[in-house]
């Protein structure tokens, strides 16, 4: 077995049973590569924490996928055989899993938290945690290490596997910081009283938010939608991206009249939006709203986010709001260590954000957490009403591209990366001399090209990604036909290498 078949970035994600299309012999994520994983996981904490797994507790939850159970409980008697105290948390969202790591009462020492994000339910993986927070790709390839080889640890006794009930504990965290963060005059317990908030949890984990959080608070859940968690995920894709779940919430919204309609992904670790008026509270718009909101308390601060938000964005943070974009590098956990390390060195930055929804708050332990995201949203849609304004207000000045689009190019040549960079490479030559156009500096990955032509208005960024032999691109423009401009004429560069394939960019390719 391709042990490091497994590794996705930070994460471990692979094939976790036979579906339509998908042969039995891809199935490499089961029972018993789970039970290894958990012993490699003790022995990976024991040895990092420098005590022995009789002392350490770790806790394990899951979405709701179909071969949750199993590969949850096979990756428990792996971690009690190697000797440690095991707290089942059973269906639970991952940043729930990170906070069993920080709370007084619980503080484990570890934590794992069993999930495939937003991907075909088919499909599983890991995120691992300690105190410190996620683990790094390095971790992440240590650990795979360790479960391949013959030094796993087998304890005279096996720890303890315990149900626990964290959820509860982490939900009302939750309910706090938005009654602290209203500050309601005249409800104080209940700031969402005669708000309606409609929740899509798209049958994943998150489904807890409408009757934990949001009805705790006074706010009116009606027509709220797939709360009940179904790892078939038979309703949209559980995805805050993907346009066909953003429009099911859409209509929810309009169809409730709700004042604020919420979507999570599977694991809770992303969200969305959409408000009343029915507009998305997604990618740039999200950004803009998170980064508005961080910054009128922090002045200043510095916000990173992925390498493909848009100039409008920059122009919004930097002009409008007094702060610093950064851009970043694709990735949650990059961007997340980037925040990390500009912090370190003495630049305050108190948001770290990619456009996927993936948003973490120096407040919150630089935690991912799509829930504490809408806490803040929700925070701030109190407040606004109580001020009889509209939550759009705070990101009325962001520019907006006319037209967007991503495409994604797959790399045919057999070493897709040598060929990635070197298309990469050739681009920026290129680029440096054709009319109208300018390669934009430290971008940290791929080439980023500003599009000043009058018919082009835009730029475009070509990157190279970390696990897959495709290239994606990703094009805007503040005026109608500007994409289909810049397009050709990366087209006319690009057909050069037959180790692409053009067929992504629809006609001419």
């Amino acid at each position: 077995m391709d042990w490091y078949a497994l590794q996705n970035g930070s994460d471990i994600r692979g094939v976790a049973m036979v579906a339509d299309g998908v042969p039995a012999t891809a199935v490499n994520l089961t029972p018993d590569v789970m039970r290894r994983l958990g012993l490699a996981f003790v022995r990976w904490l024991a040895r990092s924490l420098d005590r022995e797994p009789a002392a350490l507790t770790v806790s394990v939850g899951r979405d709701s996928r179909i071969s949750g159970p199993l590969l949850m409980s096979a990756l428990m008697q792996g971690m009690a055989a190697g000797g440690v105290r095991v707290l089942d948390f059973g269906m639970a969202s991952t940043p729930a899993m990170f906070m069993s790591t920080v709370t007084p009462g619980f503080a484990c020492d570890g934590a794992v938290m069993l999930t495939a994000s937003h991907l075909p339910s088919h499909r599983n993986g890991c995120k691992f945690f300690t105190a410190a927070g996620g683990f790094d790709r390095e971790d992440v390839t240590e650990l795979l290490r360790l479960a391949q080889g013959d030094d796993l640890p087998s304890a005279d006794a096996p720890g303890m596997i315990a149900a626990a009930d964290f959820m509860t504990v982490y939900t009302a965290q939750l309910v706090e910081r938005i009654r602290d963060g209203a500050a309601h005059p005249l409800h104080p317990d209940q700031p969402l009283r005669g708000l309606r908030i409609v929740v899509d949890a798209g049958n994943g984990a998150g489904g807890f938010f409408a009757d934990q959080v949001l009805e705790p608070l006074g706010a009116d859940t009606a027509g709220s939608q797939f709360l009940e968690p179904d790892g078939r995920f038979p309703n949209h894709v559980p995805n805050p991206e993907h346009p066909e779940a953003m429009a099911s919430l859409r209509r929810a919204v309009l169809g409730h009249r709700a004042d604020l309609g919420i979507i999570f992904d599977p694991d809770v670790d992303r969200a969305a939006a959409v408000d009343a008026r029915g507009h998305e509270i997604n990618r740039n718009r999200l950004v803009a709203l998170a980064a508005a909101m961080v910054l009128r308390e922090h002045p200043g601060s510095t916000i990173v986010t992925d390498s493909i938000t848009s100039d409008g964005l920059t122009d919004f943070i930097q002009r409008d709001l007094g702060g610093v974009h950064h851009r970043f590098r694709r990735g949650y956990r990059n961007v997340i260590n980037e925040a990390l390390r500009l912090n370190a060195q003495g630049q305050a930055c108190w948001l770290a954000i990619e456009t996927s929804g993936h948003a973490a708050l120096r407040e919150n332990h630089f935690l991912d957490d799509g829930a504490y995201l809408m806490a803040m949203l929700l925070i701030e849609l109190a407040r606004a009403r109580a001020e009889g304004r509209d939550l759009g207000a705070l990101i009325a000045g962001l520019r907006e591209p006319a037209e967007s689009r991503e495409h994604r190019l797959a790399v045919t040549a057999a070493d897709f990366s040598a060929y990635g960079n070197a298309v990469i490479d050739a681009l920026r030559v290129r680029a440096a001399e054709e009319p109208g156009w300018a390669v934009v500096p430290d971008t940290h990955e791929g080439v980023r090209v500003a599009c000043s032509a009058p018919e082009e208005s835009g730029w475009f960024l070509l990157r190279l990604s970390l696990h897959d032999p495709v290239m994606p691109l990703n094009i805007e423009s503040e005026v109608a036909g500007g994409v289909d401009r810049i397009t050709e004429r990366l087209q006319a560069f690009l057909a050069d290498f037959d180790g692409l394939d053009l067929a992504a960019l629809g006609r001419g390719a």
